[in-house]
């Protein structure tokens, strides 16, 4: 069986995150700790209703980079489709005054992308255009 071994001060630093952070920083503050207990990975698994190895992920990632651990990695979720695309973006926004209709249109018809609106405007938005 394999636990996690916590100094006072990290104790400390997890009791906190386990209670004002947001929820994904709370349930693996929680764990961590429940570990440092001599909680099993499968009591912790059904705890927090998660895979067996999602706990061993979680201890690997806390030997390797303690605190830092907690919170979700970057890069997740669906990447914008519109990436290199700005400088094409730019001049179809000034040609069509800002006419996102005919902006997407356009895009639909020369590069094959389709979006909605409002992911046009975020990613304008994002991107300062």
């Amino acid at each position: 069986m394999r636990y996690v071994t916590l100094k006072t001060d990290e104790i400390e630093a997890l009791e906190q995150g386990a209670k004002s952070s947001n929820n994904t920083i709370r349930k693996r503050s929680h764990c961590l700790l429940l570990s440092h207990q001599g909680r099993t990975i499968i009591d912790m698994a059904n705890i927090f209703d998660v895979d067996r190895r999602t706990i061993e992920r979680w201890s690997d990632k806390w030997e390797k980079e303690g605190l830092n651990s907690l919170p979700i990695t970057t890069g997740r979720g669906v990447k914008t489709r519109l990436k290199g695309l700005e400088e094409v973006l730019s001049k179809l926004l000034e040609i069509h005054s800002r006419n996102l209709k005919n902006v997407l249109l356009h895009l639909e018809e020369k590069h094959n992308i389709r979006i909605c609106k409002k992911t046009l405007q975020n990613f304008l938005k994002d991107t300062g255009l």
